[in-house]
């Protein structure tokens, strides 16, 4: 590690830093409201059965409203926000926003400017809104599950897939038996896999494991070789993490109940069999409190969680296991709003972005705040492209051309685009 970088992680590690939204809610009891401005609907198709609601301002001066059970992903240019629910009439946008209380739309938060945009898609946009799974796999997002209005009355089980290059929408057609009509399980691409475990159909909270093989596109609902006693206890927002050989699932629970951490359920692919993982405490604070709603990102071997809720409290904790050594860290950052049915991505670079979230329970009060938070010490590279930015705000209003005779490179030049 260099000197230069070693004089920036304190800094860089162990603080959020906000970029955009409402001043944190900290203060019990306040009933100020944020107004958002109303703007006229674009339909993006004369079809009503293809319409895609956008509410837009002019680009790059208006957040997306403040939501809770919407999804995030990013890459190395963009934080892209899916979704979400706030039953809030005003803050949902009023009667500008013919979904309410849901959001159907697509926004992305370009990095290198700080700004938001609403994204124009074609196409069929998923309906089913509040606690759906989503992955990015290249260029596609790919959408699946999610549950509508009012929750549990009308799920899903379709994989929706946006190009966010072409910025269309499209419905992946499957072979196969599909998953139950479900929402708030988890997902991830493992080998050219899709898998999917847990959720709840608004009534029965799941166990199943389902497979989706991306190439011939046909589903698979895996039967472990465990007795059913031996099995995770059924489950719903929770997290999991993979180390290419095992899949392992963290947290969640059900309307009554949070699952611990000091224990880890793991499907081994190999074996096609469930194994339990008994962690390590911290050595002084122990293993971080039970939650569901958390969010959860993944680092190579590190798998950091981040708030979330036990059943009592709004968690505001960012915590680290390795998946080598099952040792959790406590990390010494808090969140800025303690929060819960937010969401959460890393570029991949390392640098974790946090949005939206329930962050009172009594008033049910939501946020659109964003925050940032390094969980690696950045490369000299990033660190100074951080600069940069700051010094020429305007970097992204230059041709390519003049780019390139700044001596900027093509990979920098794509993240301004």
């Amino acid at each position: 590690m260099s000197a230069a970088e070693d004089a920036q992680k304190p800094e860089q590690l162990n603080k959020f830093e906000k970029l955009s939204g409402s001043p944190p809610l900290r203060v019990a009891g306040s009933k100020k409201k944020a107004r958002w401005l109303q703007a006229r609907r674009i339909l993006a198709q004369p079809c009503s059965s293809l319409r895609i609601p956008n509410r837009f301002l002019r680009e790059g001066h208006r957040a997306p409203p403040a939501r809770s059970g919407h999804r995030c992903v990013a890459d190395s240019t963009n934080l892209y926000v899916f979704g979400g629910y706030n039953p809030d009439f005003d803050e949902s946008g009023g009667s500008e926003n013919e979904d309410y209380p849901l959001f159907r739309e697509l926004w992305r938060y370009h990095f290198a400017t700080g700004t938001w945009q609403q994204i124009r898609t074609e196409g069929y946009m998923p309906t089913e809104l509040a606690s759906m799974s989503a992955v990015l796999h290249g260029n596609n997002l790919l959408v699946f599950g999610g549950t509508g209005i009012p929750f549990g009355e009308n799920n899903g089980n379709d994989v929706h897939v946006c190009n966010v290059k072409y910025k269309r929408w499209s419905l992946l057609n499957c072979r196969g038996k599909k998953p139950n009509r479900i929402y708030g399980q988890a997902m991830a691409i493992i080998n050219g896999f899709l898998y999917v475990f847990g959720g709840t159909t608004g009534y029965i909270y799941s166990t199943d494991l389902h497979r989706l093989d991306l190439t011939t596109r046909e589903w698979i609902h895996l039967k472990p070789n465990n007795p059913p006693d031996d099995l995770p206890e059924e489950r719903y927002r929770h997290e999991i993490a993979h180390d290419g050989q095992r899949i392992y699932i963290l947290g969640g629970g059900t309307s009554w109940t949070s699952y611990p951490l000091d224990k880890v359920h793991a499907y081994n692919l190999e074996t096609n069999s469930w194994e339990e993982i008994t962690t390590k405490p911290h050595e002084r604070i122990g293993y971080p409190a039970p939650r569901r709603c958390h969010s959860c990102v993944q680092i190579k071997n590190d798998v950091f969680i981040c708030g979330g809720y036990n059943g009592e409290l709004i968690l505001d904790d960012l915590w680290k296991i390795n998946l080598q050594t099952f040792q959790w860290t406590k990390l010494p950052a808090v969140m800025p709003e303690p929060a819960y049915f937010h969401c959460a991505a890393v570029t991949p670079a390392g640098c974790m972005y946090i949005h939206g979230g329930v962050v009172n329970i009594h008033e049910n009060k939501r946020t659109g705040s964003l925050f940032k938070i390094w969980l690696v010490v950045p490369s000299l590279l990033e660190l100074c492209w951080e600069k940069l930015l700051k010094s020429f705000p305007h970097l992204a209003q230059l041709s390519t051309m003049q780019l390139l005779n700044l001596g900027l490179t093509q990979e920098l030049i794509e993240r301004l685009k």
